[in-house]
């Protein structure tokens, strides 16, 4: 019993754990993910219109050119991918129905094929994706038409997928008129109003080329960024005390009352079918099509935008639509026995974070047996003591504020770092000059006064304090968006974390020499080698570390058709593209990391909780921030900064990679006794993981 005990707390025991955590979380997922095997699930890939589109096709058992079904085509928001349909296409599919789950173009695995300039990189994916995919799917045999060629069709997509949702059946109108069918019988916009499409068609006529199609929305009460009343919408009243409202409810809005028929001085209800005149087909002023009567919905759960991805109530809103706009249609190969409340496909997610928790426990003991090959093993340097804690108590009260500087001033600063905001980037700026000249101004005193510590740590701030001056005045050339960096949210948080880092920079050098150093710290026990040897043998351990970890991902998404991810945070596999993306932003995050992997160690090592207080230092600000932004949301209706909604989803999944990033900083150092092979291991690992989940448009020009 000894010895089996032994065994686990060996490197190939946790590694044991860790692939059996891989390898039965990925089988689980792809049970639930197929509905037992019920539903064949393929990656395919098309030629569209605009580039080339990429998806999941879900196509339960019986269902084929001798058999055509209606068919859903669901799709993603802004920066995610096709995986995140995983709620409607699984229950969907299990109920008889096949499903496209689908990346828009520059997104997943999907591109777009002509140049895209910069100034117009928002006006590509969104407007044509569903659409292009409509066409292709009408195309094919096992898409049930009716006698005049009309397609049974639903489109449906979360945020921007619901945008392009509302245009697809825009469209396919224009085109109808043309080719005398429909390709698209229904569609519902989750998490998406009319106030993008609208950039195409104003939405009386987007109204109006619904024509007779079943059409929903789904808009969450809480939802950051649409759904909102303009203030020709608002009573006198109303206005008075803007931003008090605890929720919003878009059935009361006058665009919600237009889209369900309801005149603007009566009430409207919620998750009621509405029959509506759609009105005229106008093309030039002229009307092309009389006024059809439809149907039309809109559900209004209790929810933040991204909360839409992960959430019975609005799956069982999706099924009880789909349900009702193929009513009748198919009934036999339809499985009206399931209730809207019946649903598996959190099963399937819940093992998928199975998997992922197995994907990041296997690191470490990977890495601990790789460090025994002969060349590898030089990663290891000579064991060095932990940085004296602080011993008076004017040193443990100066490191605890600076503690609690280093944790909040990620969050204070995220706003004004992520969108580059002229006034935070220039107060950034007057203090960096300012911070320049206190360190040369002590670098003369010191050297003056023949204090060399003052003098050598003063200089080393001014030279921190010029790269951030640097940095914060000339932003808008930093990461900019084109052909080379060419993903839009790791731009942004590529310049967050270079930011950060020199803050944290700044801190280790000045505690260093105006504290650390007057103790008897010396500079080895940061475990900052500069041997050339332990350097390359670290970066070599890291580059193969992360490779087997990518190629077990791509084995067992190959067996079992999943991938690791558990809601936003998704370790995914990638196109040639993403590699050759990640590796132009390799070197900014290797700042990032590098410096937090020797801030964390500096702070924490020798400590009791020496790993819950990395953790803290790494991400506690980003979670106060987060827990500030949406407390204010659910509090009063409106988040604490507004125009901060998409970066704020950006934290769901930054946040947990930090923590995992924060524990490899702690547990590879113990290691190894240097910072080196935990900031390789976090760069390559975590910039490849940022990358590949996200938008990246490949053709910016």
């Amino acid at each position: 019993m000894a010895q089996s005990r032994s065994f686990w707390k060996k490197p190939q025991g946790l590694l044991a754990i860790s692939l059996a955590l891989m390898i039965v979380g990925s089988f689980l997922a792809g049970m639930f993910h197929t509905s037992f095997y019920s539903v064949k699930v393929k990656e395919i890939s098309f030629d569209a219109d605009h580039g080339q589109l990429h998806g999941l096709l879900y196509m339960p058992e019986g269902a084929g050119p001798d058999n055509p079904r209606p068919v859903i085509v669901t799709t993603h928001g802004y920066l995610n991918s096709k995986e995140m349909q995983d709620a409607p296409a699984i229950e969907m599919s299990r109920r008889g129905y096949i499903v496209l789950a689908l990346d828009q173009y520059d997104h997943g695995d999907s591109r777009w094929t002509a140049d895209i300039p910069v100034d117009q990189m928002f006006s590509t994916f969104w407007i044509y994706s569903q659409f292009d995919a409509a066409k292709y799917i009408y195309d094919q045999p096992y898409t049930l038409k009716d006698e005049n060629g009309n397609a049974y069709v639903a489109v449906s997509g979360h945020s921007m997928g619901g945008f392009s949702s509302l245009l697809a059946m825009y469209f396919d109108e224009m085109n109808a008129l043309q080719a005398g069918h429909r390709m698209i019988h229904a569609g519902i916009a989750v998490g998406a109003d009319f106030s993008y499409a609208s950039a195409v068609a104003p939405q009386d006529q987007l109204q109006a080329a619904f024509g007779s199609r079943t059409v929903g929305v789904i808009g969450g009460q809480y939802d950051e960024f649409f759904f909102n009343k303009s203030d020709a919408e608002k009573t006198p009243s109303e206005l008075e005390v803007q931003g008090t409202v605890t929720r919003k409810d878009f059935v009361a809005t006058l665009s919600g009352k237009s889209f369900l028929g309801v005149p603007a001085d009566q009430q409207a209800e919620a998750g009621k079918f509405y029959t509506v005149q759609s009105g005229d087909v106008l093309v030039e002023e002229k009307a092309v099509r009389p006024s059809e009567t439809g149907e039309r919905i809109i559900f209004t759960p209790n929810q933040t935008h991204p909360w839409n991805h992960f959430s019975p109530t609005v799956t069982a809103n999706l099924i009880d639509f789909y349900n009702h706009a193929f009513e009748g249609v198919a009934a036999s190969d339809i499985r009206s026995d399931l209730g809207s409340g019946n649903q598996i496909w959190w099963l399937k997610e819940a093992f998928n974070g199975v998997a992922l928790v197995g994907f990041f426990l296997m690191f470490v003991p990977l890495i601990g047996l790789l460090l025994k090959a002969p060349f590898l093993r030089k990663s290891v340097t000579e064991s060095t003591a932990a940085v004296p804690a602080p011993a008076t108590g004017l040193q443990k009260a100066l490191f605890w504020i600076a503690f609690a500087f280093s944790v909040l001033i990620p969050a204070i600063l995220f706003p004004t770092l992520m969108d580059k905001q002229e006034g935070g980037m220039n107060a950034l700026v007057v203090i960096s000059l300012v911070l320049l000249g206190l360190g040369v101004v002590g670098a003369i005193a010191g050297f003056a006064a023949k204090k060399r510590n003052i003098g050598t740590g003063s200089a080393l701030l001014a030279v921190v304090s010029l790269v951030m001056w640097l940095v914060f005045d000339n932003a808008g050339s930093i990461l900019q968006l084109g052909s080379t960096f060419n993903e839009p949210t790791t731009n942004q948080i590529g310049y967050w974390a270079i930011s950060v880092a020199l803050i944290f920079a700044f801190l280790t050098m000045a505690f260093h020499y105006f504290s650390n150093k007057g103790a008897g710290t010396s500079f080895g026990q940061y475990g900052i080698s500069l041997n050339p040897v332990v350097i390359v043998a670290s970066l070599c351990t890291a580059a193969i570390a992360v490779v087997v970890g990518y190629a077990l991902l791509f084995a067992l998404q190959a067996v079992f058709g999943t991938d690791f991810r558990l809601w936003v945070l998704a370790v995914r596999t990638f196109e040639m593209e993403h590699v050759v993306t990640a590796l132009r932003y390799l070197p900014f995050f290797l700042f990032y990391y590098f410096v937090s992997v020797v801030a964390l160690n500096a702070n924490t090592r020798g400590r009791k909780g020496g790993y819950l207080l990395s953790v803290v230092l790494n991400v506690g600000g980003l979670v106060l921030w987060l827990i500030a932004q949406y407390g204010k949301d659910f509090l009063t209706g409106v988040s604490l900064y507004p125009d901060q909604a998409l970066n704020g989803i950006l934290l769901f999944a930054l946040v947990p990679c930090l923590v995992v990033a924060a524990v490899y900083a702690r547990k590879l150092f113990e290691k190894t006794n240097n910072v080196w092979l935990a900031s390789f291991v976090n760069t390559i690992l975590f910039t490849m993981i940022t990358v590949a989940n996200t938008a990246l448009f490949w053709n910016l020009v």
